[in-house]
């Protein structure tokens, strides 16, 4: 965003939150400053500075949320999101909810099984927080009520991409490749249609025994299948002449995706169970088959975890076990048949809950890798929070946390709410 671009914007913005106070909107937000140094080197390997404020405001029948973000990052120049725009309008049976908005589904902790509907931001990996990972989708989402169900309707006219890692980010992985690649970006939008419209619907109900969900969507993977075309060319100083790999034609494509699946918890005992599984139909995956057209092959693949949430005196304790198994697989695909993975969590509070201890690990069963992630926050008062953790990367290059395994850092937060 050029320099002339966001002065506008940042002096409108100024202008906006004095209106808004004068229409007696409430504001509120928070201002972060946030820093993490490498284990090896003692490098800064993130800067930043955030400026989060919402806006809203709600009356008997219309309401209204504005959720605009700033924050420079590494020094770089300063730059504006706006993370939520939308207009709520309350009925007798059912609320309508129009702009741009971050849509939350299931149960899990850390994952996204049929958390679908607004992508995700992966330029940092999986390190923000998760109420901030998610990015908004321009959308328009009905809730209608059924006794103590809801059924929930999205149209998204417009499709939002997964935003990957930028090739000179530290969480940019350089793919290896035998010869340099041409990327040709032209099917690499999809056009704001009717027919490329994204749509889902949701079914829940909290009972007293347990809550449930029930969900189903036509949309787009967020991620783009990379097509690969080879294209050889003869070697003449030998006799007879022998081919080579002469350049990759790389072509990222979306493609459709139709996904069912659904959610429940229940308390036993004390104890949380919690379940949650989809199956995608129509994912492509990337082979090594010299026949497929494209080095891609379709196939289906059902993701699901299971989790237990409970407490041992004043320590919360959570596990989970997630499984992604591709239906009829081929030996050829790069990825795995099953991958497993586990999450788990320990918090504790202490000092009348003004000082929080907690350790949240994702632990890579198929490959033997790990992210591991230490923290301990000081309220020092209600508004007032300072942070001090770690991301701790194990394992080789093969496994998902693994690769990262030089990022490995310590950081802080200090935060202030307002």
């Amino acid at each position: 965003m050029n320099t002339i671009k966001l002065s506008l914007i940042i002096a409108m913005l100024f202008v906006t939150v004095g209106v808004l106070r004068a229409q007696n909107v409430d504001m509120s937000g928070f201002v972060r400053t946030y820093e993490g140094v490498d284990f090896k080197e003692g490098n800064f390997l993130i800067t930043q500075q955030t400026l989060n404020l919402n806006f809203a405001k709600r009356g008997e029948k219309v309401a209204f949320k504005a959720n605009p973000m700033l924050f420079l990052y590494n020094s770089d120049s300063l730059n504006f999101t706006m993370r939520e725009l939308y207009v709520d309008m309350y009925f007798d049976n059912f609320d309508l909810r129009i702009g741009k908005q971050q849509v939350v589904w299931g149960k899990a902790d850390g994952v996204f099984i049929t958390d679908i509907v607004s992508p995700l931001n992966l330029s940092e990996f999986l390190l923000p927080d998760f109420d901030e990972i998610r990015t908004g989708v321009i959308a328009a989402k009905l809730d209608y009520y059924i006794g103590s169900g809801t059924i929930e309707a999205i149209y998204i006219p417009q499709f939002t991409p997964t935003i990957r890692p930028s090739s000179n980010s530290i969480w940019y992985i350089q793919p290896d490749f035998p010869v340099a690649p041409t990327f040709n970006w032209s099917n690499s939008e999809i056009t704001p249609s009717l027919e490329n419209s994204e749509f889902f619907l949701k079914y829940s109900q909290m009972t007293s025994k347990i809550d449930f969900e029930i969900m189903g969507g036509y949309t787009w993977d967020d991620s783009p299948t990379m097509h690969v075309q080879k294209v050889f060319g003869k070697d003449t100083s030998t006799m007879p002449p022998k081919p080579y790999l002469k350049d990759l034609i790389i072509t990222p494509e979306h493609h459709r995706l139709t996904v069912a699946g659904g959610s429940f918890s229940s308390e036993i005992k004390g104890v949380i169970l919690r379940g949650e599984a989809a199956y995608y139909n129509g994912k492509y995956f990337q082979t090594e088959d010299m026949n497929a057209e494209d080095a891609v092959i379709q196939k289906d693949y059902l993701n699901y975890v299971v989790g237990l949430d409970f407490n041992i005196g004043s320590v919360k304790l959570s596990a989970q076990f997630i499984q992604k198994y591709i239906i009829d697989y081929d030996d050829l695909m790069m990825d795995d048949e099953i991958n497993n993975m586990a999450t788990g969590l320990i918090h504790y509070d202490m000092l009348r809950e003004t000082l929080h201890l907690e350790l949240f690990s994702y632990i890579g069963l198929t490959n033997g890798d790990a992210l591991i992630r230490p923290k301990i926050s000081y309220d020092f008062d209600d508004s007032f929070n300072i942070l001090f953790g770690a991301n701790i990367f194990v394992g080789d290059e093969e496994g998902q946390f693994g690769q990262y395994k030089d990022n490995s850092m310590i950081y802080t937060k200090i935060k202030y709410n307002f």
